[in-house]
């Protein structure tokens, strides 16, 4: 085996997971909000939509599944978890948010004078209606799209961003946000939704790579580092450049999330361009949504005995649905929800890297974690908590509840593995 070509193959894999048209959109409105404080907006930015993500495959070289992955917990915990992870990313969120971006990215820019809302149910049918389709058949379409479709789309990412860089898009202005401009980009990595998806397709690299022969746990911690470097470079690149583009157009008001964007496309591209690369997004939006639905499909047809055709149809229609609501109403939709998950994801992931063994300290310090996240999204005051202000009440209970508990012997205290 040619490890430097296995390795260059695999970070080309793992850019391909992560990259998507959630990636395109954020980054640049990200950008609008903070203005002169892109940089520091483009760091948080950073560690949640590629740190966590790269961490939380490392976290499958420990677990080895998504069974194990919260098991230490309970495993009633786990099941609850992992469904509502899978619920967040499926058909509640991430699922419906394809067929908005696509009608507000690939379709509405064709159709600019036409009823917008007649356009979205009639895009929203048709998107998912293909969607269905290719699940239920197991097309190959989506392969064939999905292998193009990333190259043409970094082709035109790449354009926009030297034309953009290199021309007077305009002059960032002071941020709107009210807080810090690092926790707010750390806070809106959220929405790229990539650190729980990777809890869920971890366990696909690692079988991956023992299929080609790599068992042992430290190579395989070495391919997924260096594989890691290689796509964090070349995700890196594209939030950076987006928010630093954002930025140079925070003068322009009243610009939507899909509107970022495409104005981006269009300063630099013009129509034709913008057009083109709506349409590229709209197809990449597609091959998410076929993933994501016979994912979800596979998962809630060994959870409940549904057949996976039934689940999936009726996954698509909820979807269609929530869909023509506009992206906006999602993203607002899935923002308190996505608070509460993610630090404890977070946390999960380091303490399945770090390797902890204890039951104790894996049910205190996510319970604990789980209590301020709630806390946090019913607009309680926790300003008494340091990292309060910031954005991050968590962090510290869940620090010192870790060390504390790390001093508790499990064989003192009994412990139901099924509560």
């Amino acid at each position: 085996m040619n490890k430097k070509k296995e390795i260059l193959i695999l970070g080309f894999a793992l850019f391909s997971m992560f990259f998507g048209a959630g990636n395109l959109l954020f980054p640049p409105s990200v950008g609008v909000a903070v203005g002169k404080e892109w940089f520091q907006a483009g760091l948080g930015f950073f560690l949640t939509g590629i740190g966590l993500p790269l961490l939380g495959i490392l976290a499958f070289t420990k677990v080895g599944s998504l069974d194990e992955f919260a098991n230490k917990v309970s495993n009633r915990f786990n099941t609850i978890y992992s469904t509502i992870l899978i619920l967040v990313i499926g058909p509640l969120f991430a699922i419906p948010r394809t067929g908005s971006t696509t009608f507000e990215m690939g379709v509405l820019p064709l159709f600019p004078n036409s009823n917008p809302t007649v356009i979205a149910i009639v895009t929203s049918v048709v998107f998912f209606g293909i969607t269905l389709f290719l699940v239920l058949n197991e097309s190959s379409i989506t392969d064939i799209l999905g292998k193009f479709l990333t190259p043409i789309i970094l082709t035109i990412l790449s354009l926009i961003t030297i034309l953009g860089i290199t021309s007077d898009l305009g002059t960032p202005v002071d941020s709107v946000i009210n807080g810090n401009p690092f926790s707010y980009g750390f806070v809106s990595g959220y929405q790229t939704m990539d650190a729980l998806a990777s809890v869920l397709f971890g366990v696909i690299i690692i079988r991956g790579l023992e299929g080609k022969g790599v068992t042992d746990t430290n190579e395989q911690k070495s391919f997924l580092s260096n594989a890691g470097f290689i796509a964090a470079i070349g995700l890196g690149f594209i939030y950076l450049s987006l928010i630093y583009l954002g930025a140079q157009i925070s003068s322009i008001k009243g610009l939507t999330t899909a509107q970022t964007t495409l104005t981006l496309a269009q300063l630099t591209l013009g129509n034709v361009g913008k057009i083109a690369f709506g349409i590229c997004v709209a197809a990449a939006c597609l091959t998410t949504s076929v993933g994501l639905v016979a994912l979800a499909s596979e998962w809630f047809s060994k959870l409940t005995k549904i057949s996976y055709k039934k689940i999936a149809f009726g996954i698509c229609v909820f979807s269609t649905i929530l869909s023509v609501a506009g992206l906006d109403y999602i993203i607002g939709l899935s923002i308190p929800v996505l608070v509460i998950l993610y630090p404890v994801t977070i946390v999960l992931i380091l303490l399945n890297i770090l390797g902890v063994k204890s039951h104790i300290v894996f049910k205190a310090v996510v319970t604990i974690t789980l209590i301020v996240s709630i806390a946090e999204t019913l607009k309680i005051n926790l300003d008494f908590i340091p990292l309060a202000k910031a954005g991050f009440p968590w962090i510290l209970p869940a620090l010192i509840t870790f060390i504390l508990t790390l001093f508790v012997k499990e064989s003192k205290i009994s412990i139901n593995k099924n509560a």
